[in-house]
């Protein structure tokens, strides 16, 4: 009974795990993006942590921001920059220290990233910023799943129903207590696993859709 009802657990978090990702952008009118010759990613905010996470979150944003033509300069050369002159990550929460930032930096244009909800979810957004005057050029939007329910599900099912089997129905419940408190406890605070990754990318490239290009977009 018990290894039915760990099976159906998993199947529902893994229909949940698959959910389809869905972004939207706006951007301000008028502007010519063909003049932006160089785009800093300067920060990843908000619920993500670890300098690890970032950079692979800014490194997929780099991808989607080449395949639209731009020249970018990755977060990881901007952190080394930016810390030669005691800037702190604070400082580029804002439009305003973001633009700053830029100015050190020498680029046009920046792009700060911010992740208010990372779970079994991720909710981001992405501003494209002129330097010259703080203004926002281009503003994206995504939501999605991260896989983390299922990855983090299915190795402790696995694990909970090899100790049913070998300890009988005496312990089914503290074996599926178990699960799901490793379940719900252990979804926050790792590193990208390659599922993870995979579906944050697609978040990202939702995301960045309808990012005007600077030149003929790479398929």
């Amino acid at each position: 009974m018990r290894t039915i009802c760990l099976c159906t657990l998993a199947a529902a978090l893994f229909a949940g795990g698959c959910a389809a990702s869905k972004g939207e952008s706006y951007t301000r009118a008028g502007y010519e993006f063909s003049r932006v010759d160089k785009v800093a990613v300067i920060e990843v905010t908000g619920r993500v942590r670890g300098e690890p996470v970032k950079n692979q979150i800014g490194d997929f944003f780099k991808m989607e921001l080449m395949k639209k033509g731009y020249t970018v300069v990755e977060r990881r050369r901007v952190q080394a920059l930016l810390k030669e002159q005691e800037f702190q990550a604070s400082d580029v929460t804002s439009a305003e220290g973001a633009a700053r930032a830029g100015r050190i930096l020498n680029v046009p244009v920046v792009l700060l990233v911010n992740i208010p909800v990372y779970k079994e979810d991720i909710n981001m957004t992405a501003k494209m910023i002129d330097v010259e005057d703080g203004s926002i050029l281009w503003m994206g939007s995504g939501s999605g799943t991260t896989g983390k329910t299922l990855a983090t599900f299915v190795g402790a099912a696995a694990g909970a129903a090899g100790g049913v089997m070998v300890a009988g129905d005496e312990t089914d419940d503290k074996v599926l207590g178990g699960v799901i408190g490793g379940v719900l406890g252990g979804v926050a605070g790792r590193a990208l696993s390659p599922q993870q990754a995979e579906q944050v990318r697609k978040v990202i490239k939702d995301v960045c859709k309808d990012l005007p290009a600077r030149a003929p977009v790479i398929r």
